[in-house]
């Protein structure tokens, strides 16, 4: 009996795999153990930073709201302490978008948890 090789399926799998490459730098983006390497590698990365990119974000809102709390003399770790005590519950998102885009409502809200 004849060797099978189902090639319609093989190929349609590296041209799904080339076509991920496009847009890739010389043989990455043509030549199959190469692109299925690149491709591989960036696709792990992509499942990696999508968590990385919720610890980035929350390390730049601290910092936000940080410089925006010593600017009215006191410290983040001072102010998110006292506004969980005085059960103001707007996130470090929105805290931080205050502090940044909106400085007289950032200070209406220091002042509530002084």
């Amino acid at each position: 009996m004849p060797r099978s090789v189902n090639s319609v399926a093989s190929r349609a799998r590296r041209k799904k795999i080339l076509k991920q490459a496009k847009g890739y730098f010389g043989r990455r983006k043509n030549v199959w153990t190469v692109a299925k390497n690149a491709v591989e590698k960036a696709l792990l990365y992509a499942y990696r930073d999508r968590r990385n990119k919720k610890r980035s974000f929350r390390a730049l809102w601290i910092t936000r709201i940080n410089a925006g709390a010593r600017i009215h003399g006191l410290s983040y770790s001072q102010f998110m302490g006292k506004a969980n005590a005085n059960n103001i519950a707007l996130n470090r998102k929105v805290l931080a978008d205050l502090a940044m885009n909106h400085p007289e409502a950032f200070k209406a809200v220091v002042d509530k948890v002084k």
